[in-house]
């Protein structure tokens, strides 16, 4: 009967393992920006920081997982630190629906498996469980705890996070051969045609500065550009940023439940003067001054800090 406890004991502990590394590898690839935008949200670290306390919670994710697989020193070490990797998740979570509520994707497992935030603590309960539920019946082997194992573990696992997504805080872009300081054709937006396919934008963009992004409702770069920018106007409430919207109205509401970015004025553009205007590859980022287009920026390249030095100029 000890053994097949045991066994059982020792495939849950696996089976954390494998949930623990799926989970840091979905939040690492293919995007890491929504894991790292939480962080900012919540306050924890800026736009410089976050990337690196993302990583480095990543990092210990592939740790834990690594060591729950190889069952190494459970009781004494890798099953009280997974609890309290799981508790200060449930922390972070809690933060998360307090600031934003319970709503949109949390980011527990990328872009790969949605969850919100409640059911992701739900879950992280059900984790903490099974984890107390091995710590009180092993009865395996024991094994000294081993500084070099553990940093020769941990290290990897770390550096595995920077190698297979580096933060990179000089971004290079792929506008860098567009023509820039041309006006932008805005009287398609505010004397449209067909007012049925343009909204008359909210905003008169065509005096002083502002920043325009021209997002499809399903694009997930879209998306993904609209998360980071609803939390620089929720820094910064005084800068003017615009979106003009394609896509199915109906789409608006799921589009706002992912991306929580309802803070910022938005008007729809459809069909031929969407395209005139932004081109097919989107999300397309300007920086518009009485109407001339002086810049040009991706979404990863999208800076707080920049907009906010070029408003100042």
């Amino acid at each position: 009967m000890k053994i097949v406890v045991r066994v059982l004991l020792i495939i849950l502990s696996i089976c954390l393992g494998l949930v623990f590394i799926y989970s840091g590898y979905t939040k690492l690839l293919p995007v890491i920006e929504t894991f790292e935008f939480t962080f900012v949200d919540i306050g924890i670290g800026n736009w410089y920081t976050a990337p690196i306390i993302a990583r480095l919670l990543i990092g210990l994710e592939f740790f834990i997982g690594l060591l729950l697989i190889l069952n190494y020193n459970l009781k004494k070490f890798t099953l009280p630190l997974t609890i309290a990797l799981l508790t200060f998740f449930c922390i972070y979570l809690t933060a998360q629906i307090i600031i934003s509520g319970d709503k949109g994707n949390c980011g527990c497992f990328g872009e790969h498996l949605k969850m919100t935030p409640s059911e992701a603590i739900i879950k992280n309960f059900l984790m903490i469980g099974l984890s107390l539920l091995i710590y009180f019946f092993w009865e395996g082997w024991k094994v000294k705890s081993s500084k070099l194992f553990i940093v020769s573990a941990f290290v990897p696992a770390l550096a595995t996070c920077f190698i297979l997504n580096p933060v990179d805080y000089t971004y290079s872009t792929n506008n860098l051969d567009e023509v820039v300081n041309y006006p932008l054709e805005l009287n398609l937006l505010f004397e449209p045609e067909d007012t049925s396919k343009v909204e008359i934008p909210s905003v008169d963009l065509r005096k002083g500065k502002h920043v325009v992004a021209f997002i499809s409702l399903k694009c997930p770069h879209c998306r993904i550009a609209a998360k980071k920018f609803r939390l620089i106007k929720k820094n910064n409430p005084e800068l003017s940023i615009y979106f003009i919207l394609n896509g199915d109205k109906k789409d608006l509401p799921a589009f706002y439940e992912d991306t929580h970015s309802d803070n910022i004025p938005a008007s729809f553009a459809l069909g031929k003067t969407f395209v005139q205007l932004a081109g097919t590859n989107l999300p397309r980022i300007y920086y518009l001054e009485d109407t001339k287009v002086v810049k040009k920026v991706d979404y990863y390249e999208l800076n707080q800090y920049d907009i906010e030095n070029w408003v100042k100029k």
